[in-house]
């Protein structure tokens, strides 16, 4: 009889691959370290800079604001827990909070906004309204503008 016991797929460690270790590694850094990565590539080994550049498009890395891919990775290691209930629920406490002022900040923007847009808009219907006005005052005064 044999003593070993095989393990389960279920207990065997899974690590992703060298690929997926590498875009966690390159997302956490921003966009920046994915365009130093894809101008190394075309330095040393063309192929692997356009393979990098076809990449960074197909995901939209290339167009996304760094921010994003810098709060996923931030948002991996926030979700993490430490072992601490308290300081778990401390920390869940503080993020929600944060989002929500964050929400707040942004919907204050938005306000903002759309005060200033409808400034400038009644400010150009004011300078319209006069000018039609004195157009019609002159046009008035002088007779019918003949071309």
């Amino acid at each position: 009889m044999n003593t070993a016991a095989t393990p389960s797929p279920m207990s065997i460690d899974h690590r992703p691959g060298f690929f997926a270790r590498a875009e966690s590694w390159l997302d956490e850094r921003g966009k920046g370290a994915w365009i130093a990565a894809m101008v190394l590539g075309f330095i040393f080994v063309w192929p692997i800079g356009l393979a990098l550049l076809a990449y960074m498009i197909w995901s939209k890395r290339m167009f996304s604001s760094c921010n994003t891919s810098m709060t996923r990775g931030r948002m991996r290691h926030m979700t993490k827990s430490s072992g601490n209930s308290a300081f778990d629920a401390y920390k869940t406490e503080t993020l929600r909070r944060l989002e929500e002022e964050q929400d707040n900040f942004e919907a204050f923007l938005r306000r903002l906004r759309e005060a200033k847009d409808k400034a400038e808009f009644d400010q150009f219907m004011d300078d319209r309204a006069k000018k039609m006005s004195e157009d019609y005052d002159a046009e008035t005064r002088d007779g019918p503008a003949t071309a």
